[in-house]
């Protein structure tokens, strides 16, 4: 792939993610000063989220200068489970292997597991054979090194305790101290390769999303043979993982 993805397009969706999970646990509406003290942001930098955010439907602004999630509500249909969630994000998931042309994943880190909660591919598009199942291979793709990679040391190690860096193809990473090494300096964060390290032949790129606290991951995976640019594969997960997390942490 061409080009370099730099830092800064990353970390402006760190934020706005983070700005959107301090809005979405407000049980009301919030000024730009409260939220920019409650997610631990620069009051410049929620003054320059918010009308971008706003404007992508993501947020509303009230008449009295404050703000809430767009479309927030409570209710008997509020309830956020297993089948729910594909719903609620296919859409997204949609469009973005329409637009990378490339087969999509959503994981989800549920009880200490990393568990793919949807997949949209197709005939053009068709998806990776999973013949490992992601509880035994998070170390081995893209997906799971995302999710590893958002966890604190203490639940990296509890991970690893339970699951054997088994060697999957000659180029998966077998030692613990070097898939760390790698997760902490990968300099293209937040983004998460793996080339033919779960399967020959294909690679997969990912980046994390959230479900309120609990993370997950969103990727795509192509032909290794296939040139994709950097360019166009970086802001096509990262506009998708900002909506992926709104419509997981957003109450219905």
């Amino acid at each position: 792939m061409a080009d370099q993805a730099g830092p800064e397009p990353a970390t402006a969706v760190r934020r706005a993610l983070r700005l959107l999970e301090t809005i979405g646990a407000r049980a009301g509406q919030a000024t730009a000063q409260q939220l920019a003290r409650e997610a631990g942001l620069p009051l410049v930098t929620v003054h320059e989220l918010l009308p971008g955010l706003a404007r992508d439907g993501f947020v509303t602004e009230l008449g009295d200068g404050t703000y809430v999630l767009a479309d927030a509500g409570t209710g008997p249909d509020g309830a956020r489970d297993g089948q729910e969630l594909p719903e609620r994000v296919r859409p997204v998931l949609t469009a973005l292997r329409n637009d990378l042309l490339a087969a999509v994943y959503l994981t989800l880190y549920v009880d200490g597991e990393i568990r793919v909660m949807e997949i949209v591919d197709s005939a053009r598009t068709p998806r990776v054979d999973l013949w490992v199942g992601f509880e035994d291979a998070g170390h081995a793709t893209a997906l799971g090194k995302s999710v590893l990679r958002e966890l604190d040391e203490e639940a990296r190690a509890e991970y690893l305790s339970r699951h054997s860096l088994t060697g999957l193809t000659p180029r998966t990473i077998t030692r613990p101290e070097e898939l760390m090494q790698q997760l902490d300096a990968s300099p293209a964060a937040p983004f998460v390769m793996d080339r033919e390290e779960y399967a020959r032949g294909t690679t997969c790129v990912a980046v994390p999303v959230y479900s309120g606290d609990q993370v997950g991951s969103l990727g795509i995976s192509f032909r290794s043979d296939r040139m994709y640019r950097t360019t166009q594969v970086r802001e096509g997960l990262l506009s998708s993982a900002v909506r992926v997390s709104r419509q997981l942490s957003l109450p219905r």
